[in-house]
């Protein structure tokens, strides 16, 4: 039971979620150079008044909420939501003040979108966007993939032994390394060098593709932030498309896949333990589910004679297979085209995709590959147990770094996120169907926002009613913190009304 919450309990929740806030104020600082250095004097002031506006804010609850107490498993877990909820708030300012956005409310969705890593955006005229408020939603990217509150609480906060609930609440459950500091660093290592890499191999394929040296260098430092924390911000307002690459789109893919990894299978990777890759069950899920989706959408864009040859439906079809099983959002046709050419199968599978996701402790979203392979361990294993005599000792194993033997409760808590999970996509679905959409357009738009998938038939735009602008945006941040984050401080909210929860 939790009684009602005191001042104690208040003041731990605010501290943690104000140095969150404090962190993204001196992130702010970086495109707030950008833009001085490239003459973009308004965006730069609206920076700087972004940063100073967080800053503020972290040192004023630094000074007013500090406390020695201890964080325990609720505190931490209202404090990731509130994060979660907060950042926004000061991200968002530099946005509205680009004059870009058509109110308060577009741009915060934006940042909503951005550190949850969905893609889905309500910019005006992206195509003469400034560069530096480019980059700004692109690093929005960068950190929420990592995770907020890890990066800027292992910077700012040297206390192991508050952070660890902090890490399990964004979602991941992983434990690379011996503490949670060390297993952070670990992942931003991962990031950083395939940043250096990643973006020197896009820099050359936008060579290619005819653009100047600076101009595929920016765009390239953007392309591999979207594709690695499988965001789907896009440049330009016709995403990869734009580029009419097949170089840059196989390099994309490439990433897309890499990002939607786990950081503990990356590390597997780094140790030289290669055939990791192919033992692991979450590989093998979403290797096979990849598979199966991209077989039935080449039926279905066949049936609908989208394409005038198999080679551009492979190219496109492939491409947004990817782009959608590893949640990212890229694509390389307009969304409408998705609802209005290319039947029915093809659009179902790009939902089925999306709704499933990539790997646990990835910076993808989703169901999870995790989960659904427990489910699908579990499912045989009944059906083993019903074919065998009744003395026989069944027992089901799966890979995961080790051999682990399957657990009851494993497939217990996958079937039941998996249909909490079922239940977020329909929710949001079943709401765009109220006010007055297709049912084919509300559930695509629910599972993009809800799943961090970030492909979009339209639905999303500047002029959509706002209180879809809401639902959608409570969706990406439920869908990237996996629940129980939110519901812990969903509990102290009520609690603060009921007494109890």
């Amino acid at each position: 039971m939790l009684f009602r919450p005191d001042g104690r309990d208040f003041r731990l929740i605010g501290l943690y979620a104000g140095r969150v806030v404090f962190g993204v104020g001196v992130v702010m600082l970086l495109p707030a150079a950008v833009a001085f250095g490239l003459g973009e004097t308004n965006e730069a002031y609206g920076f700087l008044i972004g940063s100073s506006l967080a800053i503020l804010a972290g040192r004023v609850s630094e000074m007013t909420l500090h406390t020695r107490a201890q964080l325990n498993t609720s505190h931490s877990l209202a404090a990731v939501a509130l994060s979660w909820l907060s950042a926004p708030i000061f991200a968002a300012v530099p946005l509205l003040l680009s004059g870009h956005y058509a109110s308060y409310l577009d741009a915060y969705f934006e940042g909503m979108s951005g550190f949850a890593t969905i893609g889905l955006t309500l910019a005006n005229d992206l195509d003469h966007m400034p560069r530096s408020v480019n980059l700004w939603r692109h690093l929005m990217q960068f950190l929420g993939g990592q995770g907020i509150i890890v990066v800027v609480l292992t910077i700012f906060s040297g206390g192991l032994a508050q952070v660890g609930t902090l890490y399990t609440g964004e979602g991941r459950e992983e434990r690379i390394l011996p503490n949670v500091v060390r297993t952070a660093r670990f992942i931003w290592k991962v990031a950083l060098v395939y940043a250096l890499i990643g973006t020197s191999v896009l820099w050359v394929a936008l060579l290619i593709a005819g653009l100047s040296p600076s101009l595929a260098l920016y765009h390239g430092f953007n392309l591999f932030m979207a594709a690695f924390d499988t965001g789907g911000f896009a440049t330009q307002s016709a995403s990869v498309a734009f580029y009419r690459s097949p170089v840059v789109e196989a390099v994309l893919m490439i990433i897309m896949i890499a990002g939607a990894f786990s950081f503990a299978l990356h590390y597997q990777l780094w140790q030289g333990r290669r055939v990791e890759l192919w033992r692991n069950l979450e590989t093998r899920t979403m290797g096979l589910s990849m598979l199966v989706v991209f077989t039935i959408m080449v039926v279905g864009l066949g049936r609908s004679g989208t394409f005038n040859s198999f080679t551009e439906l492979f190219r496109h079809g492939f491409f947004h297979v990817v782009a959608a099983h590893t949640t990212t959002g890229l694509a390389t046709v307009p969304g409408r085209l998705y609802v209005t050419d290319w039947g029915v199968l093809a659009p179902a599978m790009l939902v089925t995709a999306m709704a499933i996701g990539g790997m646990a402790g990835s910076t993808a979203g989703g169901i999870k590959a995790l989960r659904i392979g427990l489910v699908v361990k579990g499912l045989r294993r009944d059906v083993r147990r019903v074919l065998l005599p009744e003395d026989a000792v069944i027992v089901e194993t799966y890979h995961s770094v080790t051999r682990r033997i399957l657990q009851s409760g494993q497939v217990r808590d996958a079937a039941t996120l998996l249909l909490l999970w079922l239940l977020l996509y329909l929710g949001g679905g079943m709401i765009g169907l109220f006010y007055g959409y297709d049912l084919t357009l509300a559930l695509f738009e629910s599972t993009a926002a809800a799943s961090s998938g970030g492909l979009s038939v339209g639905l999303v735009r500047p002029d959509l009613e706002w209180p879809l602008k809401v639902v959608y945006m409570a969706q990406m941040v439920t869908g990237r913190l996996e629940f129980i984050a939110v519901f812990a401080l969903a509990g102290y909210a009520v609690s603060i009304v009921r007494g109890r929860v």
